[in-house]
């Protein structure tokens, strides 16, 4: 059987893992893609999947978000 993470670099794996990140919309882009906050800065991720705005915060597995999350009132 091969190793899931032979290409992983450090100890867990954003893209093999099941974690997400929730990081504000700050910007959307042509083709689906979208500038947001994170914590290491503005990063490039696509929101094809998703129906998200400016100011929305989504959650972000593999530089795709994939849920819009409301922000509580």
């Amino acid at each position: 059987m091969t190793e899931r993470r032979s290409h992983c670099h450090e100890e867990v794996c954003v893209t093999c893992s099941d974690s997400a990140v929730a990081v504000r919309v700050r910007e959307l882009l042509p083709g689906g893609l979208a500038i947001v906050d994170t914590e290491a800065g503005p990063e490039e991720v696509s929101v094809a999947l998703v129906s998200a705005d400016p100011g929305d915060i989504v959650l972000v597995h593999a530089k795709e978000a994939i849920a819009v999350v409301e922000e509580p009132s």
